[in-house]
């Protein structure tokens, strides 16, 4: 055994659970095929309930954010190039943050190696066989090929994974061939945009607001200035053949003139890149048969890839890391519950399949066609409707997503994120978010009694147990998986024997964790 833990792929996934893995005190191997890191602006930032999950693993600040805690979007957003009015909501889920994937791949590298995590550039795995002790993998690396044998082997390896294919793993789903969309950074006439607003007003067409796309009978436009960089224009057409040889600056103008009916007069991109200028035919929607295949896990867009973009595949495989990695390192350390690994593919298949609704129902609202034009009058005349407002917000979020804990008649909080709480400890001042970034198990106790904690101090170190007050606390008592999920809560004041019996039968379903003195 060379390995615990070996990860294929070098992007926000595979080192997002290179961090987690790390975390717990596993070293992991990368393996990335490419020799170095990709300049390729492929995303521009995060969307969703994945950006307060950056906050709890203390990355928010170093990935561009201000201090303090994330706050969520709470004007415009988009669902379907139709406007979602984020201020109808009393809390707004959506949250925001402007990053290029570069610069993303960047932070989250950096992170993995302070962490310890060992990277491998230029290593392309070219075989996988396993047994029931280990993974074998073949790598080649400046044309000589090792072998290496490994606990746990991980695709993190993208939509096209070598180690989803030489696992034999299905990819069942929907292709689209109607579409071509292209994507340019441009300069363009400051005399087009309102200083104010930054509002693009277009000749003979009228005004596009930043970062809110568009949808016309021919095609759909996204205008996105990002402060301090080149604007991105991104356009889709439907239904029309795709010019050949590489994309140019002048394709993408005539495109922006089919879908507007009216000209953008472009310019060369200037200022910090990586520059994007591309062209992609088609999509894919698709989720992965199995997460895992014994040894072999999957994650990010090597388990799923969604044909529309607006942020939900990083938000879908960031937390991927996040809920494998602390499991895979229970059960390489011993302390696992059995089963713990199958509830991977369980969770995550929940979180997919919601994106994947929203992603195909966006989609198929941005179609051309009279058809479609109707039904999107009517979706828009919903989406004056706070609650309807409130159930896109929280699909486009994720943060509709609900696990399955096994607890009987759960409590509100059970299967969700742990909320953010402000937290008071005689004269220190913190949030719950502080408290998990180091990705272990927690009890909090907001009881005045403190029976809930005294009740965990024979688990010894397996549960870090914080007793804190707090205004208004959604319960009493509440334990969380490393992941910040919550597996038990209860708004008992103190401790009775339910309580008891529930709260232990979670450490030992999630942790198997048991009092000291019984081990």
């Amino acid at each position: 055994m060379t390995h615990d833990v070996i990860i294929a792929g070098a992007g926000p996934v595979g080192l997002m659970l290179a961090s987690e893995l790390a975390l717990a005190g596993i070293r992991p191997l990368v393996l990335e095929r490419l020799t170095e890191p990709s300049t390729e602006a492929k995303a521009n930032g995060l969307v969703g309930q994945v950006v307060p999950m950056m906050d709890r693993r203390g990355l928010y600040e170093r990935l561009g954010g201000p201090p303090g805690r994330p706050q969520p979007n709470s004007a415009y957003f988009m669902f379907a190039a139709l406007p979602l009015d984020l201020s109808l909501l009393e809390h707004s889920p959506v949250y925001n943050m402007a990053i290029p994937q570069p610069e993303l791949v960047a932070v989250l590298r950096d992170r993995a190696l302070e962490l310890g995590a060992e990277i491998r550039w230029g290593a392309e795995i070219t075989g996988i066989s396993q047994d029931e002790d280990a993974v074998t993998v073949d790598v080649s690396t400046a044309g000589e090929t090792v072998r290496l044998r490994a606990r746990y082997l991980v695709g993190a390896d993208g939509g096209h994974s070598v180690v989803r294919k030489r696992s034999g793993i299905g990819f069942p789903g929907v292709s689209y061939d109607r579409t071509t969309t292209r994507t340019a950074h441009a300069t363009i006439s400051p005399d087009l945009v309102d200083p104010a607003t930054g509002v693009l007003r277009v000749p003979g067409y009228g005004e596009i607001r930043p970062f809110l796309p568009i949808r016309t009978e021919r095609g759909g436009l996204a205008y996105a200035p990002f402060p301090g960089r080149t604007p991105l224009f991104s356009t889709t057409e439907w239904d029309r053949p795709a010019q050949d040889g590489p994309m140019t600056l002048a394709e993408m103008q005539a495109s922006i003139a089919y879908v507007l009916g009216a000209e953008i007069e472009l310019g060369p991109a200037t200022g910090p890149g990586p520059h994007a200028l591309r062209r992609q035919l088609g999509g894919n929607t698709r989720v992965a048969a199995q997460f895992r295949d014994r040894r072999v896990f999957l994650a990010g867009d090597a388990a799923h890839v969604l044909v529309f973009g607006g942020g939900p595949g990083l938000n879908l495989g960031l937390q991927d890391a996040m809920n494998l990695g602390w499991k895979l390192a229970a059960e390489i350390k011993g302390q696992a519950p059995q089963g713990l690994l199958d509830t991977y593919d369980i969770e995550r298949r929940i979180a997919a399949d919601r994106a994947v609704a929203q992603s195909q129902t966006q989609a198929a609202l941005l179609a051309p066609g009279a058809d479609i034009t109707a039904m999107r009058a009517v979706f828009a005349e919903l989406l004056t409707d706070p609650a309807t407002v409130q159930r896109i917000a929280d699909l486009i979020s994720g943060s509709d997503v609900r696990y399955d804990m096994g607890v009987p008649d759960p409590h509100p909080l059970v299967g969700a994120p742990a909320p953010d709480l402000d937290l008071a400890l005689d004269s220190d001042r913190f949030r719950v978010a502080e408290l998990t970034r180091a990705a272990r198990p927690i009890l909090l106790d907001l009881t005045e009694t403190g029976s809930f904690a005294d009740a965990l101090r024979p688990y010894g170190d397996r549960i870090e147990i914080v007793q804190a007050r707090t205004e208004d606390p959604p319960a009493a008592a509440l334990l969380l998986r490393p992941d910040t999920y919550v597996a038990w809560a209860t708004d008992a004041p103190t401790l009775d024997i339910t309580d008891l019996d529930g709260l232990r039968s979670a450490l030992a379903r999630w942790f198997d964790a048991v009092p000291v003195s019984t081990v």
